[in-house]
C-alpha cells in the first residue's frame, strides 16, 4: 500500500505477514501443483524406489522449487490483492 507523506513523497507500506489461513492456502497452491508435475515427470523412475527414498527425492526437489520459486510470487500476489491501490 502506498501513502503520500506531507512532503508530497510516496511511501510504500508492506502488506504484513499472512495469517495462518492465508499461508496455508498459499503453501497448498504451491505444493500441490509442484508435486503433481514432479510425479508426472519422475513417476516411472520414482516407482522403482521404496516409499522412503521416493519421499526423500520428491521433497529434495519440491522444497526449493516451492520456497524459492513459487512462494515469493504468491506473497507479491497476496500483497497486490490486499492493497490494489498500491499498483497505481
Amino acid at each position: 500500500m502506498s501513502i503520500r507523506t506531507p512532503a508530497g513523497t510516496t511511501r510504500t507500506i508492506p502488506a504484513g505477514p499472512p495469517s495462518r489461513h492465508q499461508l496455508a492456502l498459499m503453501i497448498w497452491l504451491a505444493v500441490f501443483p509442484t508435486l503433481t508435475v514432479l510425479n508426472l515427470v519422475l513417476g516411472n523412475w520414482l516407482s522403482t524406489l521404496g516409499p522412503l527414498p521416493r519421499t526423500f527425492v520428491l521433497t529434495t526437489v519440491a522444497v526449493p522449487i516451492v520456497v524459492y520459486g513459487l512462494m515469493p510470487p504468491l506473497h507479491r500476489l497476496r500483497a497486490r490483492l490486499l492493497h490494489p491501490a498500491a499498483d497505481t
